[in-house]
């Protein structure tokens, strides 16, 4: 009688991979690769452009214009990586050709990824990973996009448009309801929203009921016992499909895992997400997704468990090369009044206020961990942390490396994480430089 598998896969996650270098393969590069290697899925975001620089750039890109030379693909393969997802707001920094060439790159590297397409359905399918004791799947979205990178479906007489799996969003703020209608006096006293009223009054867009629209800026009049503020709502079209992507894959595979990617977030508070971002993650949980895979700001944000399933709101970087780009486009420059003579170094000292602010100075980009755990037969039971050092102190050349960090290192990390994750009633003890969730 033939034995039941149990099924049953260790899984590693890292966050963004904005690699536009390649890494020496070094002792350390090794000890991260060792530690890959005891996973059976390992995910990371891959968050750049391939191309050799044959492909036109966008007038406007998610930050940098965000490429590299297809051979950095190499070093994620040599760490192992095998779950991939590249739909981000830098999707369409190189206009259609780029996201056509780097998905012939990654196709022909044989590396299974998900997020976009050569249109909608190919962008919202799932992508699946083959392992002896059972299958993954991969779910890529982003909700931090510009709409010309928006991956649309053919009609009978139309092509479908290449691009990523997005999840739109509303945002709604409210206001007291004097508050709207002396605003509404403001803005007929200009032209403000000239362009709004003259494109509803000849039909090209819908006109609001229920609230204030001047652009696409949406005002709403606070209801009985609410607080003024604002919300942000998913867009139902965006997330049905969605949906109907995780239960595909539910039926098709025994771990299902849904990757989004986002900058959207609470306010000014970075490394807290939107109202949107916690009702979509446990809306994939409750459609059957193993765990929520958050990414997108650059920094963590916190882990809650629910259902005893665990949502990560955001792993931060796992190769962060933002200042090692080796080209940019003419608009780059623009932004800092630079010309045709100034170089790439001389864009990134005009960003970054030669090294006083943005990115670069802020060392939660550079503080990272690997998140794991293992699945059976659906069930997870612990989530475990490994930190990581991307080289914050290291200088331009050598910093969003990943490396291990050592146990002082990472004990300040964790705690940095389970600060984070408190709001959500997590608790992560933390001991000899590891952390660990007990679900």
């Amino acid at each position: 009688m033939m034995q039941k598998i149990t099924k049953s896969a260790s899984v590693v996650l890292a966050g963004d991979s904005f690699i536009t270098q390649r890494l020496p393969r070094d002792a350390k590069l090794a000890a991260l690769k060792e530690y890959l290697a005891g996973f059976d899925v390992r995910f990371t975001n891959f968050e750049i452009l391939l191309h050799d620089f044959e492909v036109y750039p966008a007038p406007v890109s998610g930050g940098t214009w965000a490429c590299a030379r297809p051979a950095v693909l190499q070093d994620l393969q040599y760490l192992g990586f095998n779950l991939y997802t590249w739909a981000n707001n830098h999707t369409i920094d190189w206009n259609l050709g780029g996201i056509l060439t780097t998905k012939k790159h990654l196709d022909a590297a044989g590396v299974v990824h998900a997020g976009c397409g050569i249109n909608l359905e190919e962008a919202a399918q799932p992508r699946y990973l083959d392992l002896p004791q059972g299958r993954a799947a991969i779910i890529g979205v982003t909700s931090t996009m510009s709409e010309w990178g928006m991956a649309s479906n053919p009609r009978r007489d139309v092509l479908g448009r290449p691009g990523a799996n997005v999840l739109r969003y509303q945002q709604i703020h409210k206001v007291l309801p004097a508050e709207l209608e002396t605003l509404r006096k403001i803005v007929d006293q200009t032209e403000v929203n000239a362009n709004r009223m003259l494109l509803e009054k000849e039909g090209f867009t819908k006109p609001l009921t229920g609230g204030y629209l001047i652009g696409n800026i949406r005002f709403e009049a606070v209801e009985h016992g609410e607080k003024p503020g604002t919300v942000t709502l998913m867009n139902k079209k965006d997330a049905d499909r969605i949906v109907r992507s995780i239960e595909e894959a539910k039926r098709q595979a025994d771990f299902v895992f849904v990757s989004h990617h986002s900058h959207e977030r609470k306010g000014m508070e970075k490394n807290r997400p939107a109202d949107f971002c916690r009702d979509f993650a446990k809306l994939c949980i409750d459609a059957g997704a193993t765990a929520y895979v958050g990414h997108g700001p650059h920094i963590w944000r916190g882990i809650e468990i629910y259902k005893e399933k665990p949502i990560f709101y955001s792993l931060g970087d796992f190769i962060f090369q933002n200042d090692s780009v080796e080209r940019q486009p003419t608009e780059f420059y623009d932004q800092y009044d630079l010309g045709p003579d100034n170089t790439v170094a001389d864009g990134l000292d005009a960003r970054s206020g030669h090294a006083t602010r943005g990115l670069a100075v802020d060392h939660f980009v550079f503080e990272s961990a690997l998140a794991s755990f293992t699945v059976t037969e659906g069930a997870i039971r612990e989530v475990n942390l490994q930190p990581l050092s991307l080289g914050f102190k290291n200088g331009r050349s050598l910093r969003g490396r990943p490396e291990l960090a050592d146990a002082k290192y990472g004990e300040q990390i964790l705690a940095d994480i389970a600060n984070l994750s408190k709001e959500y009633g997590t608790k992560i003890d933390i001991a000899e430089g590891k952390g660990k969730i007990s679900i």
